[in-house]
């Protein structure tokens, strides 16, 4: 996977589990942390509904761009010790 694209790395099922993982966690304290009472009373609106959905998808994207960037770092490291071991 040398030099692969951001989005490339972004479509692999480890990066997409681990995101899809870390929003489920992390979206759920948030949304019933921010809308606990609405969730448990059943009166959510759907301006509030739209707000819920929005916290699961920022953890996802925080947690797909750090996957990302951490791929291109080890890649980048593999390609420096790769290259520095052809020189004489």
């Amino acid at each position: 996977m040398s030099n692969a694209s951001f989005i490339d790395l972004a479509t692999t099922a480890q990066v997409i589990k681990t995101a899809f993982r870390i929003s489920l966690i992390v979206g759920s304290i948030l949304a019933l942390i921010n809308h606990g009472e609405g969730i448990v009373n059943l009166s959510l609106s759907t301006n509030n509904i739209i707000q819920i959905l929005l916290t699961y998808l920022v953890p996802y994207g925080v947690s797909t761009y750090s996957g990302v960037k951490a791929l291109q770092s080890q890649q980048s490291q593999l390609n420096r010790t790769t290259n520095s071991d052809d020189v004489p």
